[in-house]
């Protein structure tokens, strides 16, 4: 149990959020997204372990839907994978802030991978369904009750399955982060918006009492934790 960061701080704003931020180090951060997602999120191991079973027992295309897309980082990677694999997969990015949109916009994409300008709500109201939802870094920004409300929506638009990944709050992971990312990463937000992240995230015992009874949420290395909802 952290002492420093005993409790959640949801009163914080990540910097990349507002709209008077700035709009090259906004774009900055979102091009070094992809090297502290490769070093933190670990999602070469939920790829293993939760989706690339599914895709296997999938016959023809397998779809993902990736809530909170922004700067498409995640997307790429797990579309890296999935070529290596040989596997036929779809991939859309979904996010509400159109400057993550026009971000994406300026990179190249092959016509397997869709981003659109959109909440879940609004695919829910399309009646899109997609065999995976994901998410990453999206549950600390949400109180518990908008948090619900997503996890309605995703268990609408999942066919198989969900996973969101995020932080932990914890004292040593804040103050790792604090002494390393500085070194990595400069004229961005990462430094300022990570650790107002960790401010703003839950603890596991948290998290459970936030979401839905039947998402299973486990621990993960490095100060991660994965909430997952399989439908049956």
């Amino acid at each position: 149990m952290p002492l420093f960061l005993s409790k959640r701080n949801p009163q914080l704003t990540e910097w990349m959020d507002r709209d008077d931020c700035d709009k090259q180090l906004l774009f900055n951060t979102y091009a070094q997204f992809s090297l502290i997602n490769r070093l933190l999120s670990g999602w070469g191991t939920l790829y293993r372990r939760f989706i690339r079973p599914l895709i296997i027992e999938q016959e023809g295309t397998f779809t993902v839907l990736d809530i909170g897309c922004g700067g498409g980082d995640v997307i790429r990677y797990l579309h890296h994978l999935c070529i290596k694999d040989g596997f036929d997969v779809h991939f859309t990015g979904i996010e509400p802030d159109r400057r993550a949109i026009q971000f994406v916009g300026q990179e190249s994409w092959t016509d397997n991978v869709t981003f659109l300008n959109a909440h879940s709500s609004d695919l829910v109201a399309e009646g899109k369904m997609f065999q995976l939802v994901i998410s990453n870094h999206l549950m600390h920004h949400l109180p518990p009750s908008e948090l619900r409300t997503l996890c309605a929506d995703a268990e609408k638009l999942a066919l198989k399955r969900v996973l969101f990944n995020d932080i932990e709050r914890s004292d040593v992971g804040y103050v790792a982060f604090m002494t390393a990312a500085p070194i990595l990463f400069r004229n961005s937000y990462i430094v300022k918006d990570g650790l107002i992240s960790i401010r703003r995230s839950y603890r596991k015992q948290e998290l459970e009492s936030a979401l839905p009874e039947n998402w299973i949420i486990n621990r993960k290395f490095p100060f991660r934790l994965i909430a997952r909802y399989d439908h049956s």
